[in-house]
């Protein structure tokens, strides 16, 4: 029998309530595998104590694990300024600090160039948009994860003068650009419709993006089956509401996907149910071996709001979970957990209050449990 190292980050605020939710349905749903979990007290509280938000050494103590579990970062946007204090005298870290100094240093440091988003409706949930059914939203977002407008290259200067100005550069690599759209590619290849959509917006930046465009062309001549759609970002943002329907695997830059899959997950009703990957498809292939694990983590953020209330969704913290199972080679876990999963959104009877119910965040984890 299998085991598996995972390390869990449950992080800030809601990140603290979903993730143990999600590992007690892991635990469920591993029978022919075991899980060994080491949980890593780092985030917005471990910076207000010791000045990081992980310990300098942080990406050595996670890289021999299999997996990482990500609960949420962050101690919220509103109120904070640059000093890090809140609006209501409670200390806080600004976003830029807690975003760059843990989340964006796992991705980086172990080059999680895939971002992976499912857009789907659950079983028993009505979609949003009206007019249209859940077969009508059924999308799989592709983000490039290590490049584009979040690489931190750039500064202020002549802070605090009238002639203060800040410079941000985007940085796109033929490497980064190919492998993400090879992946994209690959992923529509496995799927029943064989559609790809890039959104770029090269009509407005004509070096960037225009190379995003080459590449996505000499990409595409080696996958003729697959029938590829190429939008400016504006565009498709729209055809997410009007033709929801036409959309199938979607690529795009770091940036352009951050703000597309969150449009995606009001699509499907709630944040409460946005799951996804970060993976590094490439890491066999290197020479040394992967340089760590892939991260999974729901991306509702901490909400600070409805911390410690014991109501969050926690349906994004367990598809996350079956995404992880799935990508460590257990198919038959990741199985259990979504059908589990679709069976209480389904059956209607336990609900957290952001879909309309009155169950807390245990509750509905111990249904979806006692549906395997």
């Amino acid at each position: 029998m299998k085991s598996y190292r995972i390390a869990l980050i449950p992080g800030d605020g809601i990140g603290r309530e979903v993730v143990p939710a999600a590992v007690n349905v892991l635990k469920a749903a591993a029978r022919e595998c075991t899980l060994d979990f080491c949980e890593f007290g780092w985030g917005c509280e471990y910076y207000l104590h010791t000045g990081r938000m992980m310990p300098d050494d942080g990406l050595d103590q996670l890289r021999p694990h299999d997996a990482i579990l990500l609960g949420a970062i962050g101690l919220g946007a509103i109120g904070i300024g640059s000093g890090g204090a809140r609006s209501d005298g409670r200390a806080g870290v600004p976003d830029h600090v807690s975003l760059r100094d843990l989340l964006l240093r796992i991705r980086f440091g172990f080059d999680l160039y895939v971002n992976l988003r499912p857009v789907e409706i659950l079983p028993g949930l009505e979609p949003p948009l009206g007019g249209k059914t859940a077969d009508d939203i059924h999308m799989l977002f592709i983000r490039e994860n290590t490049e584009g407008e979040y690489c931190g290259v750039g500064g202020r200067f002549k802070r605090g003068t009238p002639d203060e100005f800040a410079v941000q550069q985007s940085i796109f690599t033929r490497k980064g650009v190919e492998r993400i759209l090879r992946y994209a590619f690959e992923q529509a290849r496995a799927r029943p419709r064989k559609r790809l959509a890039s959104a770029t917006k090269s009509n407005a930046m004509q070096y960037t993006m225009v190379l995003w465009d080459e590449v996505l062309r000499e990409v595409a001549a080696e996958y003729p089956d697959v029938r590829v759609s190429n939008y400016h970002v504006d565009a498709l943002a729209a055809r997410m509401i009007t033709q929801p329907e036409s959309l199938d695997v979607v690529v795009a830059s770091n940036l352009f996907a951050d703000i597309l899959t969150d449009l995606g997950g009001a699509l499907q009703g709630s944040l409460g149910l946005a799951a996804s990957a970060n993976l590094n498809p490439s890491a066999g292939l290197r020479p040394n071996g992967r340089l760590g694990p892939p991260m999974f983590e729901p991306v509702h953020g901490s909400a600070p709001d409805i911390a410690g209330r014991g109501i969050a969704n926690p349906i994004a913290a367990i598809w996350t979970s079956a995404l992880m199972m799935e990508h460590l080679g257990e198919p038959a876990a990741a199985a259990r957990i979504m059908s589990a999963l679709k069976a209480v959104t389904g059956d209607a009877r336990v609900r957290t209050p952001d879909l309309g119910g009155k169950n807390t965040t245990e509750e509905f984890a111990a249904a979806v449990v006692h549906a395997m």
